[in-house]
């Protein structure tokens, strides 16, 4: 625990220092768009909260080199690998500059990076036809780096509410630091820990009061560490089934593909043009009825927050299955199917103002 909690108290003091420093909200690292689709604060936000969390990873990672002799072999080259993924990020967070298709580049590279200096490889998959393209190096390299980049998206596409994006990540990191200590390799789950401390060292300050955000370079860089820890896991443990990452990440991706498949060939739209119709969109505007009703900076911030819990309750679907079923591939499978139904139905209930009544909350009525 003691890892974790340097990763807390490391991101804690960061995140205290941003937001302190920030105050004004004038710098050019605060997010001033108060009106697009997919914004839904009410006042600049200082967005570059993943330095806090790298900063609280990297302490983490000293302490455990301390207390495990040999673990800075590992932790330390997967964080420089980061750096292009991360970079390319905070760049974007900080001049709004650099497009989808960069950010995606970087992050490929990232991947390929751990792939040649960690042995971060998929080399399996259980999926006939994409086992045999993993079987050679050139193969595995491109998937690789295709997961890691589409994970990272992932994540960041999710990132669209107070707590949102960093709660289910920390679902994530428990339950890949579970499976690591249950099938002997204890260096990966002390790294899943090192990460679940720094992000809810963020996430005091991210959620409920919205204080600081996450950022294209927090969320890009979650979203690498979660995928090549996962990737680790699947080349490190082979009692581990390949699907177990995909249910555990099968939230972000499925919403991003189905994003993909609404905005291309529903709407005739360019994939990387943002909208407010995500899954989470809808659950602000449609299944939190009184978001309707006065505007306030504090009444914003409170339906900003109610938002996310619902999401991670979808979230857990995904992640619970994936801890108790790791080693089969069958149940596995069938959960992934399950969730993209469940997806699908509470998406179109939704999208037609037929969400379930439970999970209606309805303007409080003035006395």
């Amino acid at each position: 625990m003691v890892v974790l909690l340097v990763g807390f108290a490391a991101a804690a003091m960061l995140a205290l220092w941003i937001v302190r420093s920030g105050r004004l909200g004038t710098s050019t690292v605060h997010d001033h768009d108060l009106d697009g689709p997919q914004k839904f604060h009410s006042r600049p936000v200082p967005r570059i909260g993943g330095l806090a969390i790298v900063g609280g990873l990297l302490a983490a990672s000293g302490a455990l080199s301390v207390m495990v002799p040999g673990s800075a072999a590992v932790s330390i080259p997967l964080l420089l690998c980061a750096g292009p993924a991360f970079l390319a990020g905070l760049a974007e967070d900080i001049t709004k500059r650099v497009s989808p298709r960069w950010r995606l580049a970087f992050t490929a590279l990232s991947a390929a990076l751990a792939f040649w200096l960690l042995d971060g490889a998929i080399s399996r998959t259980d999926i006939p036809g994409l086992d045999t393209v993993v079987s050679y190096a050139t193969g595995s390299l491109l998937v690789t780096a295709f997961a890691v980049a589409g994970v990272a998206n992932a994540v960041n596409i999710i990132d669209g509410f107070n707590g949102l994006a960093s709660m289910c990540t920390v679902m994530m990191l428990v339950s890949m630091a579970y499976v690591a200590f249950q099938v002997g390799d204890p260096l990966l789950g002390w790294l899943a820990l090192a990460g679940v401390g720094a992000v809810l060292g963020f996430f005091v300050f991210n959620f409920p009061a919205g204080l600081i955000f996450l950022g294209d370079g927090g969320a890009y860089f979650l979203g690498y560490y979660v995928a090549e820890l996962a990737i680790l896991m699947l080349y490190r443990n082979p009692a581990v089934s390949p699907m177990f990452p995909l249910l555990l990440c099968i939230y972000p991706v499925f919403e991003t593909v189905f994003s993909i498949y609404r905005r291309k060939w529903l709407r005739g739209r360019p994939v990387g043009m943002p909208d407010g119709a995500h899954l989470h969109s809808l659950i602000y505007r449609r299944v939190l009825r009184w978001a309707a009703g006065e505007r306030t900076a504090r009444e914003l911030t409170r339906r900003n927050s109610m938002t996310s819990p619902y999401l991670w309750m979808l979230c857990s679907m995904s992640v619970v299955p994936a801890v108790l079923w790791y080693d089969s591939t069958p149940a596995l499978g069938g959960f992934i199917a399950l969730f993209g139904l469940t997806y699908l139905v509470l998406y179109w209930r939704i999208v037609r103002f037929k969400a379930p009544r439970w999970l209606l909350i309805r303007q409080p009525k003035q006395p």
